[in-house]
């Protein structure tokens, strides 16, 4: 819960920083992160590959070279602190200053944009963290021109290496495709993982369910809940990208090729999926969470019902003890020799009486 208050409270930092600066003014992170921003390049066509990293200084040289050539062309940006470089590609690229401004602000939710020579696209990269069992979200931005791919990442590590692989083996068709299938091939990839996750999900779910089952306990509460706000946040991420798939297939843009077109359906019926899934394990840790208080009110009522049961055996012992606690001078019990040992035999006598009662009775 701890990391999700510190987004949001990211997220709120940086509208405060805004509050009266021109649209499409950049803001670089309040804690830039200590890895530097890299630029990798991937130019290919069916017969020809070329991968390089480029340095900051030599990108206007490096991408007027291929910006005109009749290959495609995959920019990948990793790091959004270098507010100058991010400004430059806009440049280079026709990219109007506010598409420019929401890639810097990492509190986009999924959506779709149309500018005046490229699309824009926001979704969520999505990771889940065994240690700490929580779902970790980036933004990554995706800009869809003609001949070129730009993706702007927040920081090292992606789960683009699948389809780099393709790339460099020349597996599948994506080496005779154009741009808008390196575009599909990108933004399914990530639809793909979000499997992996709910992978992860379900089995720290079912772990839930037999500690549920064994033992109710706070820690078992609290890991129901934490599981139950990263779905929460799962949700938040994946409901709105299917809008945008869903806007994609119909969409009347020459930078869709038609051919691209089945797989952007196909990719749609993913994330209905994975929908229905995040649907389906929020009922069942819904579902838990009931059992859990289930479990902690039998508990409960087992309690209760053998502190009862002390209490009304020890209602008639407590009677005749305060019965001869009284002190009266003629008490005929007080001065007989085996008065004593009697009434502790009458005690034990009624006590097992009692608990022989509430056996046969099925209390006990």
């Amino acid at each position: 819960m701890t990391h999700r208050i510190s987004r949001f409270r990211e997220i709120l930092a940086q509208r405060r920083r805004k509050i009266g600066l021109p649209p499409g003014t950049l803001l670089p992170p309040e804690r830039p992160p200590a890895e530097p921003v890299t630029v990798h390049l991937i130019d290919y066509d069916a017969e020809h590959l070329k991968e390089r990293e480029i340095a900051l200084e030599e990108i206007e040289t490096i991408l007027n070279y291929y910006k005109d050539r009749p290959t495609v062309t995959w920019i990948d940006v990793t790091g959004l602190h270098d507010i100058r470089l991010t400004e430059q590609l806009g440049k280079l690229l026709s990219i109007h200053p506010l598409t420019l401004e929401d890639i810097t602000s990492t509190s986009q939710r999924p959506k779709l944009e149309e500018g005046d020579a490229y699309l824009y696209i926001v979704c969520h990269m999505l990771t889940f963290d065994k240690r700490n069992c929580t779902v970790e979200a980036e933004q990554v931005s995706l800009i869809l021109g003609q001949g070129f791919v730009l993706t702007f990442q927040e920081r090292p590590g992606d789960v683009f290496d699948p389809v780099r692989e393709r790339l460099r083996q020349q597996i599948g068709r994506i080496r005779q495709r154009d741009a808008s299938y390196l575009a599909y091939a990108l933004l399914d990839v990530i639809v793909d993982h979000y499997f992996v996750v709910l992978e992860a999900i379900s089995e720290r779910a079912e772990q839930l369910e037999a500690e549920v089952l064994e033992q109710a306990d706070q820690q078992v509460q609290h890991g129901l809940a934490a599981l139950r706000r990263e779905l929460i946040g799962m949700r938040r991420a994946v409901w709105p990208l299917r809008e945008v798939f869903a806007e994609l297939q119909r969409l009347e843009n020459p930078l869709i090729a038609p051919e691209t077109r089945p797989f952007l359906r196909d990719t749609y019926d993913h994330i209905v999926q994975v929908i229905e899934i995040v649907e389906s394990l929020r009922e069942l840790l819904a579902g838990l969470t009931d059992v859990y208080l289930s479990q902690l009110n039998h508990r409960m009522n087992e309690i209760m019902k053998v502190l009862t049961l002390v209490g009304t055996i020890f209602i008639p012992l407590t009677f005749i003890v305060g019965i001869y606690g009284m002190n009266f001078d003629y008490m005929p019990e007080l001065h007989w020799r085996y008065g004593y040992p009697a009434v502790m035999l009458l005690m034990l006598v009624l006590a097992l009486g009692m608990l022989y009662a509430f056996r046969r009775r099925g209390w006990i």
